[in-house]
C-alpha cells in the first residue's frame, strides 16, 4: 500500500504542478522519478491518466476523474499523519505559501528570517503569483492577498502593514524639464509609466483627497508586468523617463536618497494591507499552524 500511495501521491504533484520538472521540484524528488510512479500507476489501473506532449500534460478523463477525487483524500491522509506534530517539541514539516510579487518584495522580508528562526525545523516554500489562485488546486496551504483579491469562505488574518499607500514620483530631472503636476488630471499631459496584470488590463491610478476620489489612465512608453517588473519601472523613473505610481514602500528608497521626487503627495490614496487567507478546516497542518499563531503575536503596524 506504501507504494501505491507514493505513486498515487506523485500523480497529484504533477498534475497540480502542471508538470513533472515542477512537481518534481515541489516533493524534492526527480522528474524521472516521477514519470516512472506515474507510469507505474498506470499500468496498475489499466489506464492512461495523462497525455503527454514535449511541451505540455493534460490528465485524461479517467485522470481527471482520479484528481477529483484523489486530491481531497489525500489531503486528509495528509492531515491525519500530521496530528503527530501536536506531540512534538517543535513542529515539523513544509508550509507553502502562495504570494503575489508585492507581498514577497515588501511584507514577507520582515517576517521570514524571525520566523524560521523560531521555527527551525519548519520548510517555508514560497510561490510567488499575481493572479488569482484556488490555493488547494495549486498545492498550497495558504495564500496572502489583498481584500479585494481574497477568495470566498476562507479565513483571513491580517499580515504585514495595515495601512499601506500608492504613491507617486518622478525623477528632478524630469520634473525640471516637465514641470510639476499639481492635479492628479494633469498627469494625462505626462510620460507616465504604467502596470499591467497578467491579463493584459492596465489598472487606472487613484487619487483621494478630502472625500474626493480622481481616476486617471495616463499614457506613456513603458508598461510592465505588475509586480514581477515593477523594479525595471523603478528604474525607469530614476533615469527620467516618466512618471511612476506604485505601492510606496516600494518607491521609498528611491525617495529616500532623492533619485526620485513625490508627485502630487496630498493625493497619495491609503489601502488596507494583505491577509493571510486558509481554508476553514477542522485540522490545520502544524507548520500552517505555527505561522498563524507568529504572525498573530507580532505587534500590529501602520505604514512601513
Amino acid at each position: 500500500m506504501a507504494t501505491d500511495l507514493n505513486d498515487l501521491s506523485a500523480f497529484v504533484a504533477v498534475m497540480r504542478a502542471g508538470g513533472f520538472r515542477d512537481g518534481a521540484r515541489a516533493r524534492g524528488a526527480s522528474p524521472s522519478s516521477l514519470s516512472e510512479a506515474v507510469r507505474r500507476l498506470e499500468a496498475k489501473l489499466g489506464v492512461r491518466l495523462i497525455n503527454r506532449t514535449t511541451r505540455s500534460i493534460a490528465p485524461t478523463e479517467a485522470g481527471a476523474r482520479l484528481l477529483e477525487r484523489l486530491a481531497p483524500a489525500l489531503r486528509e491522509v495528509e492531515a491525519a499523519v500530521d496530528v503527530v506534530n501536536a506531540f512534538r517539541d517543535r513542529p515539523t514539516g513544509t508550509l507553502k505559501l502562495n504570494v503575489p510579487a508585492t507581498v514577497a518584495r515588501l511584507v514577507l522580508p520582515s517576517i521570514v528570517a524571525p520566523f524560521l528562526k523560531a521555527y527551525p525545523d519548519i520548510r517555508l516554500e514560497v510561490i510567488v503569483e499575481d493572479g488569482f489562485v484556488d490555493v488547494l488546486a495549486a498545492g498550497c496551504d495558504a495564500g496572502i492577498r489583498y481584500d479585494e483579491r481574497l477568495e470566498q469562505d476562507m479565513i483571513a488574518v491580517p499580515i504585514g502593514p495595515r495601512i499601506q499607500r500608492f504613491a507617486t514620483a518622478a525623477s528632478p530631472s524630469y520634473l525640471e524639464a516637465r514641470g510639476r503636476p499639481e492635479h492628479p488630471r494633469d498627469l494625462l499631459a505626462h510620460a507616465c509609466l504604467r502596470g499591467q496584470f497578467a491579463s493584459g488590463s492596465m489598472p487606472t491610478w487613484e487619487f483621494e483627497r478630502d472625500g474626493e476620489v480622481v481616476r486617471v489612465d495616463p499614457a506613456g512608453p513603458l508598461v510592465v508586468r505588475l509586480g514581477a517588473a515593477a523594479d525595471l519601472a523603478v528604474s525607469a523613473a530614476v533615469a527620467g523617463l516618466g512618471v511612476i505610481h506604485l505601492f510606496e514602500d516600494w518607491l521609498r528608497p528611491s525617495l529616500d536618497d532623492g533619485a526620485l521626487a513625490p508627485v502630487l503627495e496630498p493625493w497619495w490614496q491609503n489601502f488596507p494591507g494583505p491577509f493571510l487567507y486558509y481554508p476553514g478546516r477542522r485540522h490545520l497542518p502544524a507548520p500552517l499552524r505555527a505561522f498563524i499563531d507568529f504572525i498573530k503575536s507580532r505587534p500590529s503596524s501602520g505604514n512601513v
